[in-house]
Formats: structure tokens, C-alpha cells, sequence
């Protein structure tokens, strides 16, 4: 049961970083400008993003 858990978070966390990947990459598209700034802040949500997944496989083992 535990691994179904596992795999469901793993799969949010990769579509949430896919969408802040599409986000960000239209965002400079449409304002090359701000790259710096846009760049910066999909890295920290991928991070944030990744941690929520690894604690949702530390709690899988957990259980």
C-alpha cells in the first residue's frame, strides 16, 4: 500500500515541476529581460517541489 502512496507523490511532484518549467520558459519567452529572475525562482520551486517528494517516499518507508 505504501508503495502506491510513493508512486502518487512522485507523480505530483513531477507534474508540478513540469508546470513550473512551462511556466517559467514562457515567462522568458515572452520577456527575455526578466530570465535571471524567472530562472531563479523555477529552481527554487523545483527545489521546494523535490523536497515535498523525498518526504513523501521518507514517509512511505516510514509506514
Amino acid at each position: 500500500m505504501g508503495v502506491i502512496g510513493y508512486g502518487l507523490g512522485v507523480i505530483g511532484a513531477g507534474l508540478a515541476i513540469g508546470l513550473a518549467a512551462f511556466g517559467a520558459t514562457s515567462a522568458m519567452a515572452r520577456q527575455p529581460e526578466i530570465q535571471g529572475r524567472a530562472f531563479t525562482v523555477f529552481i527554487l520551486a523545483s527545489a521546494f517541489t523535490e523536497a515535498l517528494g523525498l518526504i513523501g517516499f521518507v514517509v512511505t518507508l516510514i509506514s
